[in-house]
């Protein structure tokens, strides 16, 4: 991979990072507009918390070289959810949500060589 890549990737990686930071704290402080948007999806407030661990979990460890990859690929996991949900229960355009989506697949693809579970 060259340089100009490297550094495009880690630009993204830090940007994805925030927004999953930010997005999984307010899940996990209880904004009252995220207890809301759970409530609304009908699964329960449980599933407000893991979504909002995931978020952090996956956001710091997006900025960990070895599992960036597979931080990415979670994530990634996590934004058809969320693009699922605002197709068919939430309403409101999924747009974000498949940024995202398609920004964790970018990082996922082109960090992959440097995924160490072991």
């Amino acid at each position: 991979m060259n340089r100009t890549t490297n550094v495009i990737l880690w630009v993204l990686q830090a940007a994805c990072a925030a927004i999953f930071i930010f997005a999984g704290s307010k899940k996990l402080m209880a904004d009252p507009m995220m207890v809301a948007v759970f409530a609304k999806v009908g699964i329960g407030q449980w599933f407000r918390i893991l979504t909002g661990t995931l978020e952090v979990v996956g956001g710091v460890l997006l900025l960990v070289p070895r599992v960036s990859a597979a931080a990415a690929a979670m994530l990634a996991c996590v934004m058809v959810g969320a693009t699922l949900s605002h197709l068919t229960v939430l309403g409101g355009s999924p747009g974000l949500a498949i940024g995202l989506l398609a920004a964790c697949l970018a990082i996922a693809w082109f960090r992959r060589g440097q995924l160490r579970l072991a």
